[in-house]
């Protein structure tokens, strides 16, 4: 599974794809920008066309560059993505994967006729550009089913060798109305059986546990950015375990580590780690941020690894079994795993 690293236009530090970077992670092997950060900016987008997305960040052409459309963002400012300058910047900056200009993304407080609303939005974009490499997006919301025949009931959107599952995020974070955890990892499923053919990417996953769920779903790659904003509330991530308070800034108070835990951090092999120590990640400023942004996506970056290796040799439920932290979700990959067991 691809663990694609979201980015941030206003900071591009840790520059973990640089080889000259003292953060560098050879592991990672795809970014994800957001057209949100270039939408408004025209000094970005013309750099960005001229030179290119690999280019314009520095990034090096075996990384893919993924495309977000900033449609989350532009959906809080109730703003619109311009379709034609989106075309046109796909066109000439020239990303690896990229959505549909625009998908509307429905919020589990919204009424079935909101949401429904949603939905036929949505799908009237994806037919739109139901040519080209642009990915269908589809939403887990009370609508799946009508997006899952929609989508397979066209003959050009079920071509397509990829597509894009959106809405998870507010449902994670418990929003009020939040569908239940069984029911979006019964929906992703289902996506998954529907389009056994396809590449699913999921947008907005990016725990160390949630990695497991996505691995056992089958899904082939999330995006995250997650990594950094944890790294900027003074929290950094564990390998099978969740957050963990090394730093306090400001606000932000979260679970402190164990002293098994400070241990373990202690022995972290990031190149943060590796180079600051534990007072590293405890910095303040652009400092400890970039010591604990590196340190969690190497934990993604290995927590991924881990899990994949294990599946492949047949390990993984002995395995995840002392791994895994007793966290909201292990419960939920142990229905996974019995739901498998009874196919």
């Amino acid at each position: 599974m691809l663990v694609v690293a979201g980015l941030s236009l206003h900071n591009l530090k840790p520059r973990v794809w640089d080889t000259a970077s003292e953060y560098y992670l050879p592991k990672l092997r795809a970014v994800m920008v957001s057209y949100a950060d270039f939408h408004g900016n025209s000094s970005r987008i013309s750099k960005a066309k001229e030179h290119g997305l690999h280019r314009y960040l520095g990034v090096p052409e075996n990384i893919k560059v993924y495309l977000d459309n900033g449609a989350f963002f532009l959906l809080n400012s109730a703003g619109r993505t311009p379709r034609k300058h989106y075309r046109e910047f796909v066109k000439e900056a020239r990303p690896d994967w990229y959505p549909i200009p625009q998908d509307f993304i429905p919020t589990p407080r919204m009424s079935t006729e909101e949401q429904q609303t949603c939905f036929r939005r949505t799908m009237i974009v994806n037919r739109a550009y139901q040519r080209d490499g642009y990915v269908p997006v589809i939403h887990v919301s009370r609508f799946l089913g009508q997006y899952l025949t929609a989508v397979q009931g066209h003959e050009r959107l079920s071509a397509k060798p990829a597509i894009a599952i959106g809405g998870l995020v507010p449902n994670l974070l418990r929003a009020p109305k939040a569908i239940s955890y069984e029911e979006i990892l019964a929906s992703l499923k289902r996506v998954r059986e529907a389009f056994a053919d396809k590449e699913i990417h999921v947008f907005g996953v990016g725990g160390t546990a949630t990695l497991h769920l996505m691995a056992l779903l089958g899904i082939d790659s999330v995006d995250s950015s997650g990594w950094r904003n944890r790294a900027a509330r003074g929290l950094v991530q564990l390998l099978g375990r969740g957050d963990r308070m090394v730093a306090e800034l400001g606000n932000w108070r979260g679970r402190r580590p164990s002293e098994e835990e400070w241990e373990i951090l202690s022995n972290c092999s990031c190149p943060a780690c590796k180079q600051y120590g534990l007072e590293g990640l405890k910095a303040r400023a652009i400092t400890g941020f970039c010591n604990r942004a590196t340190h969690n996506l190497w934990t993604l970056l290995e927590e991924e690894e881990l899990i994949r290796s294990h599946i492949a040799a047949g390990t993984y439920e002995r395995w995840y079994a002392d791994h895994l932290e007793n966290s909201t979700y292990r419960p939920l990959v142990d229905q996974l795993l019995a739901m498998s067991r009874k196919l």
